[in-house]
């Protein structure tokens, strides 16, 4: 890693542990800072502070107490998913203390270049595409952020002839200063994370930082289909570079006669890639686009489209039975994610879709229902979903205590032919700790099937 003196001496206080935190404390330890970990645990109930306090950072534990702003502190590193509106966070941003997330640290210290992938829908898929064939192609990549280890603990092993993939939050990505990866990419903005942010406004702000420090040296690959995040290419200050699954971008990737182009070149034939859905063509493009950028050969490229079928828990094909093809999609943890799933099949679908009720309904579902000859839900949000089902004119629908149960029903309900996909449409809080662990269920409860 690089060697910085910004925070030697420097009175830092890491917020909230899990991974991120304990590795953000570690680091700045080692960085010569003066580090206080406030974590909400107990530390009779936290190892992770009980490690860092062998290790002699200072660790206060079971509360959050506002009297911690009075301690001088220059810094706050922030776990991603304390909101601002947190009495210390508020507090310290009126004192005029910077507020950063310790990818803001990765970058600071990371003697590799950086590929920052955002956007609402796609991150996981795209930076795993974009991971795998720079790794077919020999680049030595390595993968962080959302989708992998903490950013900031991987940039301090990176080297400099190699390439950091590191999939990126809003939440995240509020957090920086200077942050600036060699290449930047937002796949597309939706509405999401409001609760968060505020509103739309403040949601895409937040994401535009994944440009905003760049420079012309460096790339930004955008989604040149929406206007939210054409928006954002036309402030940046990097060479941009577009992507479309709808018109030629002579600068960029897109679809011509039936072939994946990047700037007039023939890459690989659409028939020939096998992940399905028009959602997924848009994650394929972006990750041409970065991958060209980097000097990947067309046949890493094949090689990667040819044989990838998914990403754990993003449409992952799981696997056929008796004609019955089964899909794990748990990550589809809002309409839109769900709507984007059930558009990729044009056979009958049984749909598992419920979970955590948000206070939304589910109207916006029903265009994207016209395949589905049969729901099963569960969940707080199972009598929502089936009104809406009943709605769109589907006559089979069940209500089931969780995915488990689930399963069986939907096989009984199918024929050969069908698709049975679990696109829950809601987060998984109300019953499993992550969408993973549902995911996980639902995808053993297929193999007990046979």
């Amino acid at each position: 890693m690089k060697t910085i003196e910004t925070y030697l001496r420097k009175k830092v206080l890491v917020l909230g542990l899990a991974k991120s935190g304990v590795t953000a404390a570690t680091l700045l330890h080692k960085l010569g800072a003066f580090v206080t970990v406030n974590d909400r645990k107990p530390l009779n109930e936290n190892p992770e502070a009980q490690c860092l306090l062998e290790e002699g950072i200072k660790v206060i534990c079971g509360d959050h107490p506002l009297e911690l702003l009075d301690e001088g502190f220059e810094l706050i590193v922030k776990n991603p998913g304390i909101p601002y509106s947190n009495p210390l966070i508020k507090g310290a941003i009126e004192k005029g203390i910077p507020v950063i997330t310790e990818v803001e640290l990765a970058y600071e210290i990371s003697e590799a270049p950086i590929i920052g992938i955002t956007g609402t829908n796609g991150k996981t898929t795209t930076t795993t595409l974009i991971f795998d064939v720079l790794e077919g192609d020999g680049k030595k990549p390595l993968i962080a952020g959302n989708i992998g280890p903490v950013a900031s603990g991987v940039a301090e092993e990176a080297k400099s002839d190699q390439t950091i993939v590191m999939e990126l939050a809003s939440f995240q990505l509020m957090g920086t200063r200077s942050f600036a990866p060699h290449i930047a990419l937002i796949t597309n903005l939706y509405e999401a994370h409001l609760d968060y942010h505020g509103d739309f406004q403040a949601y895409c702000e937040a994401k535009s930082n994944v440009t905003k420090r760049q420079n012309q040296g460096d790339y930004f690959v955008y989604n040149a289909d929406q206007e939210e995040v054409t928006a954002i290419a036309k402030q940046s200050p990097a060479t941009t570079v577009p992507f479309s699954v709808s018109k030629v971008v002579e600068n960029g990737a897109y679809i011509e006669d039936g072939f994946v182009m990047f700037r007039g070149e023939k890459v690989i034939a659409v028939s020939d890639i096998v992940l399905p859905g028009k959602h997924n063509l848009e994650n394929i493009l972006a990750t041409v686009a970065v991958c060209k950028l980097q000097g990947v050969s067309n046949e890493a490229v094949y090689q990667v489209m040819t044989t990838f079928t998914g990403v754990p828990h993003r449409l992952q094909y799981v696997t056929s039975i008796n004609g019955r093809k089964f899909y794990n999609d748990s990550k589809a943890t809002n309409i839109l994610a769900a709507s984007k799933a059930l558009d990729s099949f044009e056979v009958p679908t049984i749909l598992l879709a419920g979970g955590l009720d948000r206070g939304n309904e589910f109207d916006e579902l029903i265009p994207s229902l016209k395949h589905v000859k049969a729901l099963i839900t569960f969940g707080q949000t199972a009598e929502k979903i089936a009104r809406v089902a009943k709605q769109a004119g589907i006559e089979t629908v069940q209500i089931v205590d969780n995915v488990k149960e689930a399963v069986p029903v939907a096989y009984e309900l199918s024929d050969e032919g069908d698709c049975i996909l679990l696109s829950p449409a809601c987060a998984s809080w109300d019953q499993f700790k992550t969408f993973e662990e549902r995911g996980s269920i639902f995808i053993d409860a297929v193999h007990k099937l046979k």
